[in-house]
This record gives C-alpha cells, structure tokens and sequence, in this order.
C-alpha cells in the first residue's frame, strides 16, 4: 500500500480505536473472488445482449483491511481517490482462526473462522501484497 493510501486510512482508523489499541497492518484486499470463468461467461453474454458494442466485465470491490492487536476493520476503498469510503465490518480477532493460504498466479487468499467454525470471511490478496498477508497471517493461528 502506497504512503498516501495508508495515510488516508489511518486517519479514518485512528477515531475509532479504542485506548491503548494499535493498528499493525495495512493492506488493500478484496473480499470475494470473480472467477475466470464467470468473469469470461458475463462478458461474452453481455456482448451478445447488446450486439457486439460492447462487453461488460464484473471487478470485485477493493476493500482496506486495518488488523490492529485486537481486532479487524474492513473499509470500502474508493478506487480513484485512494481513501476509504465507509466502515464495513469489524471483526474481533480473540478466536479467530484461519485456513491455509491458497497460492494462485495474481494472488493468495484464505478464510477466516469463529471460534465456533462457521466461516467468517474469505480474503483475498494481490499479489503485491505477499509481504502484509503474511503479517496478517502470523498473527492469526491456523486452524486444526
């Protein structure tokens, strides 16, 4: 995450951690994937709806992930004015557990859990951030 990016999220974070909180990564990632397939399938049927003018391909939302030492905040990202748009979800991290890391070719992801295992979320990260999902995944045990 460039220097501006972090910036601008550390200044919507900062309200709102509690006394004593402290952020420890910060990253841009998206919370659900478009397959290949789908993203292939949507855009040929969108072509053909419309005649051939054009296609229309879906892209996930980006998403800003602030892991402090006690908890995940997920904010939407608005992707031209690098900052954060609005608070989406916090998650506790006392608990939390996640699976192993599923390596592709454009990214990595893996998926978070309750302590009572049901799925919590589903991260995905590019591929220029190896360096922050790997403090992101230190930091969360992984589950048995």
């Amino acid at each position: 995450m460039n220097g501006r990016r972090r910036r601008a999220l550390l200044a919507t974070v900062t309200p709102i951690l509690e006394p004593g909180e402290r952020v420890e990564v910060t990253c841009v990632v998206n919370l659900s994937t478009v397959s290949a397939r789908r993203t292939a399938a949507f855009g040929v049927a969108s072509a053909v709806l419309n005649g051939g003018a054009m296609a229309v391909i879906p892209v996930p939302v980006p998403m800003y992930l602030a892991m402090t030492d006690r908890r995940l905040l997920v904010f939407r990202a608005d992707p031209v004015f690098a900052k954060p748009v609005e608070h989406t979800m916090t998650i506790p991290r006392d608990g939390l557990v996640r699976s192993a890391i599923r390596e592709r070719i454009l990214n990595s992801s893996f998926v978070l859990s309750s302590p009572h295992g049901e799925a919590v979320l589903k991260i995905v990260f590019p591929l220029i951030a190896r360096k922050e999902r790997n403090l992101v995944a230190a930091a969360l045990p992984l589950a048995p």
